[in-house]
C-alpha cells in the first residue's frame, strides 16, 4: 500500500489473490462519510472515470474492511448490541477477516463473481 495524501486520496494498492492474480489500481479515497475503497478505473474519451473491476457489495465490503486495517484505520463501527438484535448480530453477521487471514484464505471457482 502507497500512502500519501493527493487531494482526497489517502493510499494506492493492489490486491493479490491466493491463486496468483493481481488486481492493481485500487485506492483508499476519503468521502464525505469516511475513507473507502476505489475500485481500478480507467478514463473514457469523454473525460469521464469508468470502473474496470466490478464486485458485488459483500465483497466490497470486504475489500474496504481488509484495506481500513492495513491502512492503520479503524473500520466502521458496527452497532452496539441491543436485546432486539443481539441474536441476529450473533448468528448472521459475517466477521470480517484480519489482514493476515486474508492473504491466507482459500478462494475457490465460485468466489470469483464472473
Amino acid at each position: 500500500m502507497n500512502k500519501g495524501q493527493w487531494g482526497k486520496l489517502r493510499a494506492f494498492f493492489d490486491l493479490k489473490t491466493s491463486d496468483g492474480f493481481v488486481i492493481k489500481g485500487f485506492k483508499l479515497v476519503e468521502g464525505i462519510s469516511g475513507l473507502f475503497v476505489g475500485m481500478p478505473s480507467t478514463q473514457g474519451k469523454d473525460g469521464e472515470y469508468y470502473d474496470t473491476v466490478f464486485a458485488d457489495k459483500d465483497l466490497r465490503d470486504e475489500l474496504q474492511q481488509v484495506a481500513l486495517r492495513a491502512y492503520g484505520q479503524e473500520s466502521i463501527p458496527t452497532p452496539e448490541p441491543t436485546p432486539d438484535n443481539m441474536e441476529q448480530n450473533s448468528v448472521d453477521s459475517p466477521v470480517a477477516p484480519n489482514v493476515d487471514s486474508a492473504k491466507n484464505s482459500e478462494f475457490s471457482d465460485d468466489d470469483i463473481p464472473f
